[in-house]
């Protein structure tokens, strides 16, 4: 596999701040989701290339290793654990204070080859040393509903012919990637199993509209209502309440219901808030009776 620039994927430049990369990830992964790309194969292929990006430069270990091994960054403590133990025993006629690694090529997609560079590394024949390394990394696709997403709750996975029951905290976003330690391939030489990454896509089965942790929904009131003030029955995603409308509400008038919004991801009892707009209606069918008094209250 070529190697894949995660600063390029996400177009962002390599001193980029974390809340740029942020930024970049999350208006990416609106473009580019599976939901608008249905029949999108590289739509498709450059969704999980920007999740996986994400996942590497928005973690500071890991985006330090990508940093320093580029491709290699997986292999960032087997690499410096070679050296350490090459740089003790000596490297015959090399001189004191060369970099012993640096006429070697690394690969990350051939393990054989990686396995031979550390045992040319140890010496041969009887003495040759087998390195220990990860197994690859899986992805996965986990959909859920909004009203899912809404509430903590359980669900069992097939991973590899095994069930596995993991916690889903509320409040997981649309393109999240969680990852699920050692549920990937397996590791060689005794090493450790790589991960399961699983990317949510979250469909919204509402009347809500979601950004963050806010909730935005409009509401319909009469003109009466809307003139003189009155009550009005919304539903928010908790149940339904009774809101006040004021005297002289303008069309297009916005309430904010405090904590009525979605939950913050893994902090409990917090919520983002919801906005109301009001829709004034207007009526579209008046009485011969009605259309007399709004005459005269057009003439006052």
């Amino acid at each position: 596999m070529d190697f894949v620039d995660y600063y390029k994927t996400l177009g962002v430049d390599k001193n980029a701040s974390a809340d740029d990369i942020k930024k970049a990830y999350r208006k990416l992964a609106r473009k580019l989701h599976p939901d608008l790309n249905p029949n999108d194969k590289e739509a498709h292929r450059k969704f999980q290339q920007i999740n996986e990006a994400n996942e590497v430069l928005s973690d500071p270990e890991k985006r330090k290793k990508y940093d320093q091994y580029g491709e290699n960054w997986k292999h960032a403590e087997q690499y410096e654990q070679a050296k350490q133990q090459r740089g003790a025993q000596g490297f015959g006629r090399r001189g004191f204070g060369e970099d012993p690694f640096e006429h070697y090529t690394y690969s990350s997609g051939d393990d054989s080859e990686f396995s031979d560079f550390f045992e040319s590394l140890f010496g041969g024949g009887g003495r040759r040393s087998r390195a220990k390394y990860r197994g690859q990394d899986y992805s996965a696709e986990l959909h859920l509903s909004l009203t899912d997403a809404y509430k903590t709750h359980k669900q069992t996975l097939n991973i590899n012919g095994k069930q596995v029951r993991i916690t889903i905290p509320a409040g997981v976003e649309n393109g999240q990637v969680i990852r699920l330690k050692g549920y990937g391939s397996e590791g060689a030489n005794g090493g450790p199993n790589g991960d399961l990454l699983i990317t949510f896509v979250i469909k919204n089965d509402t009347s809500f509209k979601r950004d963050g942790n806010d909730l935005y929904k409009n509401e319909d009131i009469d003109l009466y209502t809307a003139v003189l003030g009155g009550e009005k029955t919304v539903e928010t995603m908790d149940g339904k309440i009774k809101l006040k409308v004021n005297p002289y509400t303008q069309n297009g008038a916005k309430i904010r219901l405090k904590g009525k919004g979605f939950p913050v991801y893994k902090k409990e009892d917090e919520f983002g808030d919801l906005y109301i707009t009001w829709n004034v209606k207007l009526p579209t069918h008046l009485t011969d009776k009605q259309k007399q008094l709004f005459t005269e209250l057009s003439k006052l």
